[in-house]
Parts: C-alpha cells; structure tokens; sequence
C-alpha cells in the first residue's frame, strides 16, 4: 500500500504526507515545487520534483514506487488571481487532472482521492452547505476544480476508479512549528505578517448581519483536514463505497472578529482591528456540513479556534 500525494511539498500536502507515516502507510511526493517547499517533505519520504503535465514522469513515479492509489492536491489555488489568468488556472488544474488520470489509467493506479473545493459552491444561497446545496462556482479556479470533479467520476465510470473528491473553505493551523502556510492571500499569513511587522491588522468591513458585524466563514485545522484524506485513501484502499463527495465543514463557522481576538491572546498583543471597507460581493455568512464525512471518513473538528491560531503564529517564518 503506498500512496502518490500530488503537491506534497506544499501547506496542506506536507501534512497529508506525515498524516499517512503516522498511519504506517507509506507515501511518495510529486511536486514540482512552483508553490511548495522541498524541505516540507520528510527526508524519508521518496520526493519526485515534476509537473503532472509531465505524464512521462507520472507514469515512471507510479510504476517506480508500486503506487496503489493518489491523493491529487496539486494545482493553482488562487481563485482571485485565477480570474486573471483564466488559462494558467485550467491547465493547472484540468489538463494536470487529466494528464494524472491517463498515467493512472495505464499503469493500473485504481484508487484517487481528491482535493477539491468549497469554491465550486460559489456564493451559496444558504446559511449551511451540505453536498446538495447546488454548485454555482464564481471564478476560474472554482470551475476548474468542479470540472476535475466530474473528469474523476467520468474517469470512474469508464475505467473502474475507486475515488471521492473533498470540498473546503478555509485551512488553518499547523500540526509542527516546520509546516507553515505561506500563501500570500488566506487570512492567517496575512495577519500573522502583519502582526509579525509591527502592523495592525484590517477587517474588511464590520457591518455584516452577524452577531459580532463581521463575516462568518469555516475555518479547518489543517490536521484535522489531512487525518480525513488519510481516512479516505484507506477506505477506498479497503474496497469501502464512499460518497462522490463530501464536504469538511465546521458546520457553524467563525466571525473574522473572533479570529482577532483568538491571534491577540496567542500572541500576547493586545491590539484593536483596523476597520476597512466591506468587499465587493462578500456574503455574511458561509458554513459548510460535514455531517456525511463524520460518518464516513473520520472527519471531525478536533482543534478549537484558539488552538488552530496559535499553532499558525508558532509556525510562522522567522527572519
């Protein structure tokens, strides 16, 4: 039983990878490091530095480590830079999938679990998603992670593909002070760098219809998220029939208001939000269900808020 994790060298894909040697499964990393770290992946972890548009290299990792099934987080996952490069976004994200698909058809890999998103729900119209809340995806990189849904089922269908796709909102956290989340748009980096460079940090807007005025949003630890692709792999490994998908949910969210006051204990600063303005088109409230992958693929919300805030600022780049 060995694992591929696509994108393993990067926030969510190095803990997915550890989260695998706890479980005493081995796993193989491709990355082709665009986003990722090479020191995120486990000196005896296999590392294989390539794009999947690379179906050449795909094919000679999967039969070079007797791969039995993938986890696919690989991609570009900006969805309000995707709105600009429309076309790096879909072969990132579509023609990779594609091109994983074809190396796993020949080489016989039957197992796949997929890191999707909650950006295929778009701007749903009601307060708690679950996975018949109607996928009406508003960007580039939503459409495309909702297009790799249907090319796995289809996959699925035609070629006897084991699989099961995972939509999220928000990850946070670090399960090690080694594994930070470096991306230059998510809220945790961005306040963790302000606060790190003596700034004060914004909320965009505190006049929403919640009870503390600011937007509400589901907000994962990044364990807890890795622990269910983990328990996923195992089960389609194990011949379980799973759900074509499943929503990691909180299932009552996080006001960005209590966020702040979760980094002013962790960080012993006891500072007041700047208030900026409300954002175009930010609804007040997304929270998604995770009711069917509680039953089906260990999720659970193990990590309170402080918990998850305070593992992000111990984690955070030192100078």
């Amino acid at each position: 039983m060995t694992w591929l994790v696509t994108g393993g060298a990067g926030y969510i894909g190095s803990h997915v990878v550890r989260a695998f040697g706890e479980a005493g499964i081995f796993a193989v990393v491709l990355d082709d490091l665009s986003s990722g770290h090479r020191e995120y992946v486990p000196d005896d972890v296999p590392f294989v530095e390539a794009t999947l548009l690379d179906r050449a290299a795909v094919v000679a990792a999967l039969r070079e480590h007797e791969v039995t099934g993938v986890v696919h987080l690989a991609g570009f996952k900006y969805a309000g830079v995707s709105v600009k490069r429309p076309l790096h976004t879909y072969t990132q994200n579509v023609t990779a999938t594609v091109d994983l698909l074809e190396a796993m058809v020949e080489v016989g890999v039957r197992n796949l679990v997929f890191s999707s998103s909650a950006a295929t729900y778009g701007t749903p119209r009601v307060d708690l998603v679950t996975e018949s809340t109607p996928t009406a995806p508003e960007s580039p990189y939503g459409e495309s992670k909702l297009i790799g849904e249907w090319l796995i089922a289809d996959a699925g269908r035609a070629h006897d593909l084991r699989h099961t796709s995972l939509r999220y909102f928000n990850v946070v956290g670090s399960g090690t002070t080694q594994l930070a989340d470096t991306s230059p748009h998510n809220l945790f980096p961005l306040v963790v760098q302000a606060l790190t460079e003596g700034r004060t940090p914004r909320i965009n807007g505190d006049d929403y219809n919640t009870p503390d005025g600011t937007n509400v949003r589901d907000y994962v630890h990044v364990v807890d998220l890795a622990t269910s692709h983990v328990a996923a792999a195992q089960a389609l490994e194990a011949g379980t029939s799973l759900e074509r998908v499943y929503n990691l949910g909180s299932g009552d969210g996080l006001s960005v208001r209590q966020i702040m006051d979760a980094f002013a204990v962790a960080t012993g600063r006891d500072f007041t939000p700047e208030i900026g303005p409300r954002r175009a088109g930010d609804p007040d409230r997304i929270v998604a269900d995770g009711t069917l992958a509680a039953r089906d693929i260990s999720w659970a919300m193990r990590h309170s808020v402080q918990e998850m805030v305070t593992s992000a600022w111990e984690a955070r780049p030192q100078a």
